[in-house]
């Protein structure tokens, strides 16, 4: 392992880890999925998916990383030659999920030059999406996103370390803004109050499929951090501050969004709309509203690039290790690369509005391909090859290195081997009846 492949400090690893975790499912995705099923019963039923699956999956990667030294395609053939699947499947998902993700960055760059330039919001969110002005600012996100990681760990580093407490002050600005509305005390209730309806088993599948995609389970990340990691870093107490600053994000981004949201008689359960259409509205009707907005786009932007420099990290890493290219030549092949995937993404809800895939656009058609495939098969051959086929006491033994203190081993395993099968088994099987209801209805 080269000294340019260690983290400088555990505190860059925990906040690029974080960084990595929290983005845009905390921001953008956790609050609708909570207004759509139900707040409170939806919080609870995520925060238990984060103990019993979220952990012990991030553990397995963290010290399968760290023990290999490789990237994720690398690290699973060490398991098993017939392991590589599984890496592949992780890098495939993060390539994928980028070249759309970046959509979505574009999307916050172009408010936040709005909000900085007219004090407004573009005049139509619909409009706009519709243009074929996305792709440029697909590709601004997209050149920000491969510019950090073209200067490597540290770049990756010095970012997050700079992005991640700044992401902390401006989220606690807008929560303060937001909890002082008239009427926010309806989206608290809303939040923390056991009453909520629209709870239901489709709300557990969602709660489940939240867990994945929001600390960036299966998609390699984990691992690629994890193989620039000390040998003497405690992986448990690494995976629980990262977990734990990942969850409580989430649940900041709802007290800032819902009571907003409430106070202005909005409906809570508009998906996607929530932030980039009902929100400027909250902003355009409060004082000092414009300045708020600004501040509250920059904030879902640091949170998007962060999690954008992991995604990229990862075919990086796969090209640099398994490849031997340099990283240069990886970051700006692969970075460009994925803009003109993500370029069909961008031109969606427009100029190829009328182009489906299996009766979905083109962004939600890569959407599905990675939350309810690529994901779901990485977590079962995972827990296949790390719980059956290869020893589960290998990770033990990393996990313990240097006497640190392991005493729920025993339920990891049986987690790795019985629990996370299951429970991604259900997650695969209700996404593909989704798709099934789509295609058929």
């Amino acid at each position: 392992m080269q000294a340019k492949n260690q983290w400088a400090s555990r505190l860059g690893f925990i906040m690029a880890t974080a960084g990595a975790a929290i983005g845009l499912g905390n921001l953008w995705k956790f609050p609708y999925l909570m207004g759509r099923n139900g707040g409170f019963p939806f919080l609870i039923a995520y925060l238990f998916f984060i103990v019993i699956l979220g952990l012990p999956v991030m553990m397995t990667e963290m010290s399968l990383g760290r023990k290999t030294r490789h990237d994720p395609v690398q690290a699973y053939a060490d398991i098993d030659p017939h392991a590589k699947i599984v890496g592949i499947f992780g890098v495939m998902a993060a390539f994928v999920i980028l070249s759309y993700y970046s959509v979505i960055g574009g999307w916050i760059i172009k408010y936040i030059i709005s909000y900085g330039t007219t004090l407004a919001a573009p005049a139509d969110f619909t409009m706009f999406i519709s243009s074929n002005e996305p792709v440029i600012w697909h590709f601004v996100f997209m050149a920000i996103t491969t510019a950090i990681c073209f200067f490597g760990i540290s770049g990756i580093e010095k970012a997050s370390k700079f992005m991640m407490p700044l992401l902390f002050v401006l989220l606690i600005v807008i929560i303060v803004r937001s909890v002082t509305l008239p009427g926010a005390s309806e989206g608290l209730r809303f939040i923390f109050s056991p009453e909520g309806s629209g709870f239901s088993l489709g709300s557990v599948s969602a709660a489940l499929g939240q867990v994945f995609y929001s600390l960036s389970l299966c998609m390699g990340i984990t691992i690629t951090y994890g193989s620039y990691l000390s040998e003497k870093e405690n992986i448990p107490k690494s995976c629980l501050s990262v977990a734990g600053l990942d969850t409580a994000i989430a649940i900041l981004a709802g007290i800032a969004i819902f009571p907003a949201v409430f106070s202005f008689q909005l409906e809570p359960k508009q998906g996607p709309g929530l932030i980039f259409g009902t929100l400027p509205m909250v902003f355009s009707e409060i004082k000092g509203g414009p300045i708020f907005a600004f501040f509250f786009f920059a904030l879902v932007f640091f949170a998007a690039v962060t999690s954008a420099i992991a995604l990229l990290e990862v075919p990086v890493s796969f090209a640099i290790d398994t490849l031997r290219w340099s990283r240069r030549k990886a970051t700006v092949i692969i970075g460009s690369a994925i803009f003109l995937v993500g370029i069909p993404s961008a031109l969606s809800f427009g100029v190829l509005g009328d182009i489906t895939i299996l009766k979905y656009s083109v962004f939600d058609f890569f959407g599905i391909i990675t939350d309810n495939i690529l994901l779901p098969l990485g977590g079962l051959t995972m827990c296949y090859y790390v719980g059956w086929k290869w020893h589960p006491e290998y990770l033990i033994s990393e996990i313990e290195r240097d006497g640190v203190p392991f005493k729920l081993k025993k339920l990891w395993i049986i987690a790795i081997r019985y629990i996370t099968p299951i429970l991604v088994g259900i997650v695969t099987l209700t996404g593909f009846w989704q798709i099934y209801l789509v295609i058929f209805k």
